[in-house]
């Protein structure tokens, strides 16, 4: 009997959340209680203004307090100097404080803070703690799960600081910006749950935008995906980003993300 209700729980938390794992933005869900996840994120960009392509490895590392908070350490490496090199890391967290549950749906609102410390090259106007500078960022996010289809917004400050020790903040462009993104998930694959080892395939859209708060330039970017999860536990995310409109100077705004996602569940035995 166990088994069975283990089982079905199993189907429930699949169909519930699925959906909601983007690969640019977080959702206001979190990693599951007592759960760690590793992700090792890498993306592709081509660069605007010299021959070739950016290469960035970013691994994360995700641990759930509880239901309701989350902490996740990165770092951030990259091919800017023509071969691997350790730029910095960074520290989040995020913390769930509202939560509605109805069958089939539910509602949830977050907030979280980051900073991250970055020691290379400060290249473009675009502000981006997450790879680039080192800064901090804070902001909400609220996320809509209806049978199969998940909507996400958050809306964030962020503020970069001097990478050093080398790279001092410019003073000619501006330091904060207003962060804003937009996320559709839909459930594809399977139609109908028979094991929780069926594999998901998941299609999402997601926009990213920025608007620099001291002179108005802005971007916003779309990022279509497939997703697959395998055995409700391993993902693989396979993403392009389009810039659609610019008006700051951005190095490398076009390109291909790959994600290897692998969460352990239950470190702590009750």
């Amino acid at each position: 009997m166990r088994k069975v209700i283990l089982f079905f729980a199993a189907i429930s938390c699949q169909t519930i959340f699925s959906q909601e794992l983007f690969v640019v933005t977080d959702p206001a869900s979190n990693v599951p209680a007592n759960s760690l996840a590793v992700n090792v994120m890498q993306s592709a960009f081509k660069e605007k203004f010299e021959p070739g392509y950016n290469y960035h490895l970013m691994p994360e590392v995700t641990y759930g307090i509880n239901k309701n908070l989350m902490v996740r350490g990165s770092a951030f490496i990259s091919t800017r100097t023509n071969a691997l090199y350790a730029e910095g890391g960074g520290f989040m967290a995020k913390y769930r404080f509202y939560s509605t549950d109805d069958l089939k749906s539910h509602f949830r609102l977050a907030t979280y803070g980051r900073f991250s410390f970055n020691r290379a090259d400060i290249h473009q106007e675009q502000i981006e703690i997450v790879g680039h500078n080192t800064g901090f960022e804070t902001g909400i996010i609220a996320t809509k799960l209806v049978k199969k289809v998940a909507i996400s917004s958050s809306l964030s400050f962020e503020k970069a600081l001097d990478n050093k020790p080398k790279y001092p903040f410019p003073d000619t462009i501006g330091d904060n910006a207003t962060n804003y993104t937009l996320s559709f998930g839909k459930l594809m694959y399977p139609k109908k749950y028979t094991s929780f080892k069926q594999t998901n395939i998941n299609l999402m859209v997601e926009f990213v935008g920025q608007t620099i708060n001291e002179n108005g330039k802005s971007y916003l970017d779309v990022v279509p995906a497939v997703q697959f999860i395998f055995n409700s536990q391993a993902r693989l995310d396979l993403a392009y980003r389009q810039e659609l409109v610019s008006s700051m100077i951005r190095s490398a705004p076009n390109g291909f993300y790959f994600n290897l996602y692998y969460t352990f569940f239950n470190l702590k035995k009750q």
